[in-house]
C-alpha cells in the first residue's frame, strides 16, 4: 500500500502539504484532484524517489515497480514502435541476453533466454504495443517512422504507450487525457479498467475519473482527503460538507434560476425538447453539486450578439482538403441560431479540416459556403493559443479590442477568468497552457460572437473552469459546433453529433454510448497487423492445433453471453427511448403532471444504471472474444 504520515512537503517558499496523511491500499485507483498548484505533481515527484519529505514518511513497498509517463524524449532517432517497447525494460535485457547467447551459440543459454522471453510475454510484445499504439490513434505507416517525425503532442502519446508497456505494480499518470481525441480517451479508459495494479491519476476530464477510478484524494488546504467512489462521487460528498454555506446557497440560486430561464424559454419546442430534458436533469442534480464548486474563481458568460442572420453558415456540396489532398467530400451543412452540434469521428478524419473551413482557415476545394451578413465568428483552436501577443499582458489584449471601453469593465470581465491582482498585468510570456486557454476564451467573449466554432476547448483546463465553460455555452444564444473528448462538455451542450468518418460528414443518429459502440467495431474493421515473423522451424504444429481446438471450444460461450448481454441492452435501451419521447412532450412539465415527470425521471436513472452496467459487461465480453479471436487468429 502506500501511506502518508504526517507528510509535509515545501517547493521554495510555498508549504504544498503540512502533516497530510493519506492510506491507498493496493489494487485500488485513485484519482488525484485540487486546484492548479497545491502539489499535485509534487506529490509524484516524492513517489518516484525525485523529492524527499520536508517532515514525515512517504511509505511504500520497495520491491513495487513504477510506472510513469515522462514529460520528455531523448531518443528521437528511435522507430516510435520501438520506442513503446522499450518501456518493457525486462524485455529488453531478455533480449539482449538472448542475442548474446545467439552469436555464442550457446544452446543451453538460448534455451533458457527462450524460456524467460516466453514468461515476459516476448512473443507477443510487438502484437500488443501495435495494438496500443493503434488505441491511441496511430497508423500502421506511423508506427515504424522515427520519433523525431511526430509533433509534440503525437510524443506525449508516445511517452503514454511507453509507460502503459512497462510492467508496473504502481502507474502514475499526470494528465493523459490532454493530448488525446475522444476515441484514445475511450480505447484509454478500457485498458486503464483493466490494469491490475495500484494507480495514481491527475485529470481533470470528469468522465474519465468516473470511469476509471474508485478513490479521489482531495488535495485542499495543504490537506489530502480521500473519498470513496468516482468525482461524481467526490463532488457529492463535498458538496454535503458545505452545503450549509451562505455562499454556496447563493450561488446555487442563480445558476437554478439560468436554468429554469432556460426550460421556460424551450421546453415547448419540439426541436429543443431533448436539449430542455438534458437542462431539467442537471437541475435534479444541482441542489447536491452546486456546493462543491462554491469556490470556483470563474464566472463568465458570451456576450450576447447584437445582430444575427439565419442561416449563419450555409456549406453546400463541398469537398474539403489541403492541396491536391481531398479529406471530405459531398460536405452539406447548414448552421443556424440556437444550433449546438458535436462532432464526432475517428482521428484524423477531418473534424478539425471541417472547422477550419467554417472558420475561414482553409477555402473548399470546391462546392459552395455562404456566410450570413451579420455572422460573427468565435473560432477556437490549440494553435491559436500560440499567437497570442507573449509581451503584452491580458489587460492589454483586451484593450486592443475595445480601446474605448473603461478599464475597470475590462478588468471585471477579465476576473470571471480568473485574471485578477497582478496576474492581469502580467505578460502572457510565462503564462501556463491553461491561463493562455482561458485569456483565449475571454478574448472570444467579448466579441459578442453568434457562432463558437470550438476545437478542443478544454486541452489545459482545471476542472473549475470546464464546469464554467459549461455553464456558459448552455447559456449562449448562438449556434455551436464543437470537437472535444470533454463526453461532459459534450452531452451537456450539444443537442445533435455528426459523423466524420470515411471521407463522409452525416448525422449520427445515437448518444456518446452509441458512438462507443460504433468506434469500437470500426476499430475491429481497421485493427494493425503485427509484423513480427514467427520462426516456423520453431512451431509446434501439433500444439498449435491443440490450442485452436480449446480457442474455438472457448468461443462458443462466450458469443452467446455477448449476444445475450446485448439483447438485454436493445431491451433497455428501447425502454429508455420511450421515455425520452415521454419527456419530449411538453406537457409533462405543467404543474398537475408533476408526480408523472418524477416518476418519468426516477425510471430514467434507473434505466441508466442498468444501461451503464449491462454495457460495461457487454464491452468486457466483446473484448473476451476479441482477444480469443485474435489469438485464434495467430495460431491459424
Amino acid at each position: 500500500m502506500i501511506r502518508l504520515q504526517n507528510l509535509t512537503l515545501q517547493r521554495g517558499p510555498q508549504r504544498l502539504l503540512e502533516d497530510a496523511e493519506l492510506t491507498l491500499h493496493a489494487g485500488h485507483k485513485a484519482g488525484l484532484v485540487g486546484a492548479n498548484g497545491a502539489g499535485k505533481s509534487t506529490l509524484f515527484a516524492l513517489l518516484l524517489g525525485e523529492l524527499t519529505p520536508d517532515s514525515g514518511d512517504c511509505l511504500l513497498p520497495a520491491d513495487w515497480r513504477i510506472a510513469h509517463m515522462r514529460q520528455e524524449i531523448d531518443t528521437l532517432d528511435r522507430i516510435a514502435i520501438d520506442y513503446v517497447l522499450d518501456g518493457d525494460q525486462r524485455l529488453r535485457e531478455v533480449q539482449a541476453n538472448l542475442a548474446q547467447a545467439e552469436a555464442a551459440q550457446d544452446g543451453a543459454a538460448q534455451a533458457r533466454w527462450h524460456a524467460e522471453l516466453d514468461s515476459a510475454d516476448g512473443y507477443t510484445a510487438d502484437a500488443r504495443a501495435r495494438k496500443m499504439l493503434a488505441g491511441l490513434g496511430f497508423t500502421n505507416e506511423q508506427m515504424d517512422r522515427p520519433v523525431a517525425d511526430f509533433s509534440g503532442g503525437w510524443r506525449m502519446r508516445l511517452n503514454l504507450a511507453q509507460a502503459l508497456m512497462c510492467p508496473s505494480d504502481l502507474l502514475l499518470l499526470d494528465e493523459p487525457t490532454n493530448h488525446l481525441d475522444l476515441d484514445a480517451i475511450l480505447w484509454l479508459e478500457d485498458f486503464l479498467k483493466s490494469y491490475p495494479g495500484t494507480m495514481l491519476l491527475i485529470s481533470h476530464d470528469r468522465d474519465f475519473l468516473d470511469a476509471v477510478v474508485d478513490n479521489i484524494a482531495h488535495v485542499e488546504q495543504r490537506k489530502i482527503t480521500l473519498y470513496r467512489g468516482g468525482y461524481s462521487a467526490f463532488e457529492r460528498a463535498r458538496a454535503e460538507r458545505l452545503a450549509q454555506q451562505q455562499q454556496a446557497y447563493e450561488k446555487q440560486q442563480a445558476q437554478r434560476a439560468h436554468m429554469e430561464s432556460y426550460i421556460a424559454r424551450f421546453k415547448a419546442q419540439a426541436t429543443k425538447a431533448r436539449q430542455a430534458q438534458s437542462r431539467i436533469k442537471a437541475l435534479e442534480r444541482m441542489e447536491e453539486l452546486s456546493a462543491a464548486h462554491v469556490d470556483s474563481p470563474f464566472n463568465f458568460v458570451f456576450r450576447e450578439a447584437v445582430k444575427l442572420s439565419s442561416p449563419l453558415l450555409d456549406l453546400s456540396d463541398a469537398r474539403l482538403g489541403y492541396g491536391d489532398k481531398t479529406i471530405l467530400e459531398k460536405v452539406k451543412l447548414q448552421l443556424v441560431p440556437g444550433a449546438r452540434i458535436g462532432l464526432l469521428g475517428p482521428n484524423g478524419a477531418g473534424k478539425s479540416t471541417l472547422i477550419k473551413n467554417l472558420a475561414g482557415e482553409l477555402v473548399p476545394l470546391a462546392g459552395r459556403l455562404a456566410r450570413g451578413e451579420n455572422l460573427s465568428v468565435g473560432y477556437f483552436a490549440q494553435h491559436q493559443l500560440d499567437s497570442l501577443d507573449s509581451k503584452a499582458s491580458p489587460l492589454l489584449h483586451l484593450q486592443r479590442l475595445a480601446p474605448t471601453e473603461r478599464e475597470q469593465v475590462l478588468r471585471d470581465f477579465l476576473g470571471g477568468f480568473d485574471f485578477r491582482g497582478a496576474r492581469i498585468d502580467e505578460p502572457v510570456l510565462n503564462f501556463s497552457g491553461g491561463e493562455k486557454a482561458r485569456l483565449a476564451l475571454a478574448l472570444i467573449a467579448w466579441e459578442r460572437p453568434n457562432l463558437l466554432l470550438l476545437d478542443e476547448p478544454t486541452n489545459h483546463l482545471d476542472l473549475e473552469m470546464r464546469l464554467a465553460l459549461t455553464m456558459a455555452l448552455q447559456e449562449f444564444s448562438g449556434a455551436v459546433l464543437v470537437v472535444s473528448h470533454d463526453r461532459h462538455l459534450l452531452k451537456s451542450t450539444t443537442d445533435e453529433f455528426l459523423l466524420v468518418a470515411d471521407g463522409k460528414v452525416q448525422e449520427f443518429d445515437g448518444d456518446l454510448d452509441d458512438y462507443a459502440r460504433w468506434l469500437a467495431d470500426y476499430r475491429l474493421r481497421n485493427a494493425p497487423v503485427s509484423n513480427t515473423v514467427i520462426n516456423p522451424d520453431k512451431t509446434d504444429k501439433k500444439a498449435q492445433r491443440q490450442a485452436a481446438a480449446a480457442l474455438r471450444q472457448q468461443l462458443a460461450p462466450h458469443k452467446r453471453e455477448a449476444d445475450k448481454l446485448e439483447s438485454e441492452l436493445g431491451k433497455v435501451t428501447e425502454k429508455l427511448a420511450r421515455i425520452e419521447t415521454s419527456l419530449g412532450d411538453s406537457g409533462v412539465y405543467e404543474a398537475a403532471r408533476k408526480d408523472e415527470l418524477r416518476e418519468l425521471l426516477a425510471d430514467q436513472a434507473k434505466l441508466k444504471v442498468l444501461e451503464g452496467q449491462l454495457e460495461e459487461r457487454w464491452m468486457e465480453a466483446l473484448e473476451v472474444l476479441e482477444t480469443l479471436q485474435a489469438e485464434l487468429e495467430a495460431l491459424s
